[in-house]
Formats: structure tokens, C-alpha cells, sequence
């Protein structure tokens, strides 16, 4: 899986640009790309960037995103979690919290740049969702504070 295709931004994608294709492996080494789900499915698919597994901010957050999961599934919206930590790390907190939705790998950070959700300080992804309509184009970004987990209810307003 290669992601050399993808360049690097300083700020955070905006609606309306277009969705940079990717290819990341999931917590079950599965390859997830990005456009193949957008065609697969034909609905909405949310990019949720975050810091680090096992963080409070980040539990707290991916924890939202189960407790609603099924308020996403009735938009047909596909959500997954986005961190630089490896699918071994993402399958132990994921079952050991009982996250409901899959969470890619992005270990060479090439994603989380592309998006502009790169967070130099501590080599990780910032906080940062990133709503993809089925024509591949960004509808809805927010940008975050590290500390700051989304509002679910603004994020499933930008839905469907």
C-alpha cells in the first residue's frame, strides 16, 4: 500500500476541495481506500483525525462515535478513525473500549499531512474531522484543539 501520490499541507483541508484518495490498513490489517468505500457504499464517509489510542480526549471521543453509531448507520455514513499508531495498538484499544468503528493505521503520517491534520510537536495527527460526500468532495471539515473532541451533533447535522 503506497501513499507517495499524497502531498503534504500546512492547514486543514476545506470544503469543497477534493478528497485525497488513500489506502490505510485498519485495526485487523484490512486495506481500507478511501474512493473504493465512497463507491462501495455511495454515502457520506467520516475522517475523524485523532492524537494518540489510549489518550483521554481520544477514548472519550471514539466512545461518542460508538454511543451514536447507529445515528451515522440511519445517514448511511461510514465513520472511521484516523491515528498515527500502529493497527496492533488500534486492535487492543478497540476491543478493550468496544469501539464500534474501524480505526486506520496512518503510521507514516502521509494521510494525517495530506489533510492538513499533522501535529509536529509530537509527531502525531491533530485533531480534525473531515466529512467525504460519494462525489469524493470534502463537505464539512472541523479543526480542532487537541483537548477538544467533536460535537456529534454538529458533525451528524453535515451528514447525509
Amino acid at each position: 500500500m503506497s501513499n507517495e501520490h499524497l502531498t503534504t499541507r500546512d492547514t486543514p483541508i476545506a470544503a469543497g476541495e477534493a478528497a485525497p484518495d488513500f489506502t490505510l490498513p485498519d485495526q485487523d490489517k484490512n486495506d481500507v481506500n478511501l474512493h473504493a468505500l465512497l463507491d462501495q457504499t455511495g454515502a457520506d464517509v467520516v475522517l475523524s483525525f485523532y492524537p494518540l489510542d489510549f489518550s483521554s480526549v481520544c477514548s472519550a471521543e471514539m466512545g461518542c462515535f460508538t454511543r451514536d453509531i447507529d445515528k451515522f448507520r440511519a445517514k448511511k455514513a461510514t465513520v472511521l478513525g484516523i491515528s498515527c499508531d500502529s493497527f496492533y495498538a488500534h486492535k487492543v484499544w478497540r476491543e478493550q473500549l468496544g469501539i464500534g468503528i474501524p480505526l486506520l493505521a496512518d503510521m507514516h503520517r502521509a494521510v494525517c499531512r495530506a489533510y492538513g491534520f499533522y501535529f509536529p510537536p509530537l509527531n502525531v495527527a491533530g485533531r480534525g474531522t473531515v466529512v467525504v460526500g460519494p462525489d469524493k468532495t470534502v463537505k464539512w471539515v472541523s479543526a480542532r484543539e487537541l483537548g477538544v473532541a467533536i460535537d456529534n451533533e454538529a458533525l451528524l447535522g453535515a451528514v447525509g
